[in-house]
């Protein structure tokens, strides 16, 4: 199976719902919701896209680092790539049934552990969102992250207590998710919640919990005092709030904030090794991919999300060996050209 195909095949099954355009850049889907484009004027999906665009990178050739070595580990997990899945999910909300969620959803899980990543999974106004996503996880020896939204606590509790039983490393929560408008048209409103809040909650779970949603060095500083193991810089994908900048835009500012302090994650935009490279060199450790593994996944199961990421490695090695990277470690700005305006 080759991507081309697979990008053909999933072109025939969202039937217009996602276009799978060559450049995956929000503009042909902006305002698209239900669907899988930005909201609004899609200016925030597509600042993600055009924020990564304007970064260069500084080709260097004379070195030593022929062999560059991307393992990481996340949470005690050992992965092959530094590259992740998203948690992104929704056929009949927002995929126009393209695939039963059943098995897009162990697709996305199953592809994303043969390729050596782990996959966040999803919670909704649905139960069938957090209940699959457990159910597959439990199938994999806890291969993945859950996603739980910010419910009232109790609510939140008792998602978190079964997504420990399922023997996961991390559990995150899509805090962007805060007002999202499916939740609401569900009678299920989600957040925001005060820093205290968020204490509290936090000290009672036993697993490390990952915010997503942080696009502000403030917000990075809330979630470190709040106990949080991680943040997802993310403005989710676009879909919350009109003109929010890239997230690339903020990651500096995030970065020289809490860097040491909190795991630095970031997703918007990603579409190639080399945009993985680009989001390492502004800080990150690790990258979350969305809309490029549904396609995959759409296209060709478990085998195409599976090559996607391993398409994603090649191209990272191959940019990191042009930027005389031999390790994740050694990915800094100097590799980086920034394009301004």
């Amino acid at each position: 199976m080759e991507m081309k195909e697979i990008y053909r095949v999933a072109r025939e099954k969202f039937k217009g719902v996602c276009r799978v355009c060559p450049n995956c850049n929000g503009r042909a889907c902006a305002g698209e919701m239900p669907g899988m484009g930005g909201i609004g004027t899609g200016s925030s999906f597509m600042a993600n896209f055009d924020s990564l665009a304007r970064i260069k990178l500084n080709l260097c050739t004379i070195h030593d680092a022929a062999d560059p070595n991307i393992d990481y580990d996340f949470f005690g997990r050992s992965l092959r790539m530094p590259i992740l899945v998203a948690p992104l999910a929704g056929m009949v909300i927002n995929m126009g049934k393209a695939m039963e969620e059943r098995e897009y959803l162990a697709a996305m899980v199953e592809g994303g552990r043969e390729a050596g990543s782990i996959t966040f999974t999803c919670d909704g106004p649905n139960s069938m969102f957090l209940d699959l996503g457990l159910e597959i996880l439990g199938k994999n020896q806890g291969w993945g992250v859950p996603t739980v939204k910010p419910r009232p606590a109790e609510d939140f509790l008792s998602r978190v207590r079964r997504a420990e039983d399922a023997g996961v490393p991390a559990i995150a929560s899509d805090i962007d998710a805060a007002g999202i408008i499916h939740m609401k048209r569900a009678g299920q409103p989600a957040g925001p919640w005060t820093l205290k809040h968020w204490e509290k909650v936090i000290s009672q779970t036993r697993l490390p919990i990952i915010l997503k949603g942080i696009m502000t060095a403030a917000e990075a500083i809330k979630a470190v005092e709040a106990g949080a193991a991680g943040i997802v810089v993310s403005n989710h994908g676009g879909r919350v709030l009109d003109h929010t900048p890239g997230t690339a835009e903020v990651l500096p500012e995030i970065v020289s904030a809490v860097k040491g302090k909190i795991k630095i994650f970031i997703d918007g935009g990603v579409r190639s090794g080399v945009d993985v490279l680009k989001m390492l060199a502004l800080g990150a450790e690790a990258v979350l991919v969305g809309r490029p593994m549904a396609v995959a996944a759409v296209g060709g199961g478990q085998e195409g999300v599976t090559l996607l990421l391993n398409q994603y490695v090649e191209q990272l090695r191959t940019a990191m060996l042009y930027t005389a990277c031999r390790s994740l470690s050694a990915i800094t700005p100097s590799v980086l050209r920034v394009e301004r305006g």
